[in-house]
């Protein structure tokens, strides 16, 4: 049996069943009678892409010039928007999976740019926040993070932007029952 063969095809009546108001997805295409990603429509690639190059050049950058990363630079912004936060606050906010977010806490603790208080109530708990050290580092950065984002957004019509910002809102509160 030859290999594309093997493949699984979905039949038209389970194609249309998935999708009924439009036959077929508009994320997806028909290649030999299977289903297959559109990425030149599908939302979540261009997401993904998007942000895995923003991430890898951010973190790139500021490990060169800072020696910390984009987890770090995301937990020193959080920081910053709301001091005196616990990880698990960062975790809700940020998105960072709390081992991703104690590792930037240690690290930017150890490098000296945070201060901290352990909870009376559980010791396995502690609010963070920036100290001087912390805010000339995040003064610094938010600089760089500014010029990349309009390097980003070059080009693009305001209105089209603010569209796309109202959309992605959206799917940030939707994402939460994907």
């Amino acid at each position: 049996m030859d290999q594309h063969e093997t493949r699984k095809k979905r039949p038209s009546a389970e194609r249309e069943a998935v999708c009924p108001e439009a036959r077929i997805s508009r994320s997806t295409t028909l290649r030999d009678d299977v289903e297959i990603l559109d990425i030149t429509n599908y939302i979540p690639f261009f997401l993904s892409s998007i942000n895995n190059a923003l991430s890898r050049g951010a973190s790139a950058v500021y490990r060169d010039r800072f020696g910390i990363g984009i987890t770090e630079w995301r937990t020193v912004s959080m920081l910053a928007i709301e001091p005196e936060i616990t990880a698990a606050r960062i975790c809700e906010v940020v998105n960072l999976d709390k081992a991703a977010a104690s590792r930037a806490l240690a690290t930017l603790d150890e490098m000296g740019y945070l201060g901290s208080v352990t909870s009376e109530k559980d010791p396995r708990k502690r609010t963070w926040w920036l100290n001087d050290k912390g805010y000339e580092l995040h003064a610094t950065i938010i600089r760089i993070a500014l010029a990349r984002e309009e390097a980003l957004i070059q080009g693009v019509d305001p209105q089209d932007l603010e569209a796309a910002i109202r959309a992605m809102r959206i799917m940030m509160k939707n994402v939460k029952t994907v």
